[in-house]
């Protein structure tokens, strides 16, 4: 009886000394193995995002800067349209002074031909904008440049280009933030592949097992922080197809 009890006792010894640990060398390879060819598809995939980002950085800023160049050509004209209406109204009230001269001096003649003068002047010599705001000029207004919003008509046009010039600048600008971003997850995915390459260089086994618990920390946390940074503006796998 006691011999047999003695034996079951040494057999559950040997059983719990052959327990096979958590991690063995095998399994550490194996999980090297399947998390290199993750990172490797990961540093892949950012590569690939962070480089269509520069790509439309440099679109949207070749773009805003065309854009912008005619919003200022757009800019002079309607400046240059503005001087010409204020040359054209000068013209314009001293033609009226003229008249109510020769009205005061009797001489009806020649307050007919500047009356003539000042019918047709502003439609010939004005541009539509000066012509609208004189008619929307009130009766304590004495000249259209001051109805309200009417300088700014002139460069409706410049200002609309050069707002959009504006916007691609600014897209261009979070593009370049964003392929920076996915050039620092490709940094990480480096270390990563670093950590992994160097795993199999440690004897013990419990030494492998925490260089690759760091390895899929540091993974993990590039692939969570890649998650945050938008896609390219329009990306669509459709479009490679």
């Amino acid at each position: 009886m006691s011999e047999e009890t003695t034996a079951k006792t040494e057999t559950k010894t040997e059983t719990k000394t052959e327990k096979k640990p958590l991690l063995s060398e095998n399994k550490i390879e194996i999980l090297v193995a399947i998390f290199l060819g993750i990172t490797a598809l990961l540093t892949a995939w950012a590569t690939w995002i962070g480089s269509l980002h520069g790509g439309n950085q440099a679109t949207n800023y070749t773009k805003s800067n065309n854009i912008a160049a005619e919003g200022n050509s757009e800019y002079n004209s309607g400046m240059q349209e503005y001087l010409s209406d204020v040359m054209v109204w000068n013209t314009y009230m001293s033609y009226c002074f003229d008249q109510e001269i020769a009205e005061a001096n009797g001489n009806s003649a020649e307050a007919a031909l500047i009356s003539e003068k000042i019918d047709t002047f502003l439609e010939q010599n004005g541009s539509d904008i000066l012509i609208d705001a004189v008619q929307e000029m009130t009766e304590d207004q004495e000249s259209p440049f001051e109805v309200e919003g009417m300088i700014d008509r002139y460069f409706e046009n410049a200002n609309q280009l050069l707002a959009e010039s504006q916007a691609l600048l600014e897209q261009g600008q979070q593009d370049n933030s964003n392929g920076d971003t996915y050039n620092l997850v490709v940094v990480i995915y480096s270390l990563v592949l670093f950590l992994l390459g160097i795993v199999g260089i440690f004897k013990k086994i419990p030494n492998r097992a925490v260089v690759l618990i760091i390895a899929i920390v540091f993974l993990i946390f590039a692939a969570i922080y890649m998650c945050t940074i938008p896609l390219p503006t329009g990306f669509s796998f459709s479009n490679y197809f």
